[in-house]
């Protein structure tokens, strides 16, 4: 790997020992991708690491390794890394009483595409929001797509990940939230009141969200729709949510101060 490819990507891990390094330091790793045919010998040990921490393994064709390690030696292996630590529901809430503000979190119920995840950490970050919640499994994580699309963002809002999501509602209901799932059979979103403190659940690209997830929301808001398309992209309705919440809790700020 070239250098500048290095320092465009530097969530790129190759090769059988840096891999298995950064397995064992407990790096945060996204994905462990390997060429086809290669997962036995002595890939079987990090495998086995790999899958004791939850981190995915994924096959794939040489030619995309190549590809992405522009050229230089990978021996069949990858391991995509995150762009930064991971923070704690703990640690959400620890800024929003820092800054002296109801808690407003962002959930995301498996959210694959990285550029929807960056373009709504972007937005989380500009709309004030405290954090965003990510589930380990089925879903993108702090990969370097996501980051670029963040346009940096990523570096000032904390994103907790945690392994149920549905179980952390119930955490974030203990912890005084009131929770808001975005789906189309709902409230029209600006009638309510979202001054509180908040959690607001944004559903997959494809699904919407799940079942359970949707059970453990207090309120179901959505968006009127009113082309022929019915459906927005993800990060769109996310974004065009997010800044009600803003635009009432300024609008409370406002008259608190007398404005």
């Amino acid at each position: 790997m070239n250098d500048k490819t290095s320092e465009k990507r530097s969530d790129i891990i190759a090769g059988r020992n840096p891999v298995n390094e950064a397995v064992r330091s407990g790096r945060p790793i996204e994905s462990i991708l390997i060429a086809k045919g290669e997962l036995n010998g002595a890939y079987k040990v990090i495998v086995a690491k790999a899958k004791a921490k939850g981190i995915p393994i994924k096959e794939t064709d040489r030619k995309k390794l190549d590809y992405m390690c522009s050229g230089a030696a990978h021996q069949g292996i990858v391991a995509l890394a995150s762009v930064k630590e991971y923070s704690t529901v703990d640690d959400i809430f620890a800024l929003a009483e820092e800054r002296g503000e109801k808690p407003f979190i962002i959930v995301l119920d498996e959210i694959e595409d990285p550029h929807n995840l960056g373009a709504i950490i972007r937005t989380a970050e500009c709309a004030g929001a405290h954090g965003i919640i990510i589930p380990k499994r089925r879903a993108v994580g702090l990969s370097f797509t996501v980051g670029k699309s963040s346009a940096g963002a990523y570096e000032y809002v904390p994103v907790a990940r945690v392994t149920n999501i549905p179980n952390t509602l119930d955490e974030l209901k203990e912890r005084g939230c009131w929770i808001y799932g975005a789906d189309m059979d709902g409230s029209t979103y600006c009638e309510g009141n979202l001054t509180g403190a908040s959690a607001l659940v944004i559903g997959s690209e494809g699904n919407g969200l799940g079942r359970l997830v949707k059970e453990k929301c207090d309120v179901i808001l959505s968006l009127p729709m009113c082309g022929r398309i019915n459906s927005l992209n993800a990060s769109v309705a996310a974004g065009v949510l997010m800044y009600e919440f803003t635009r009432q809790r300024l609008n409370i700020k406002a008259g608190q101060n007398g404005g």
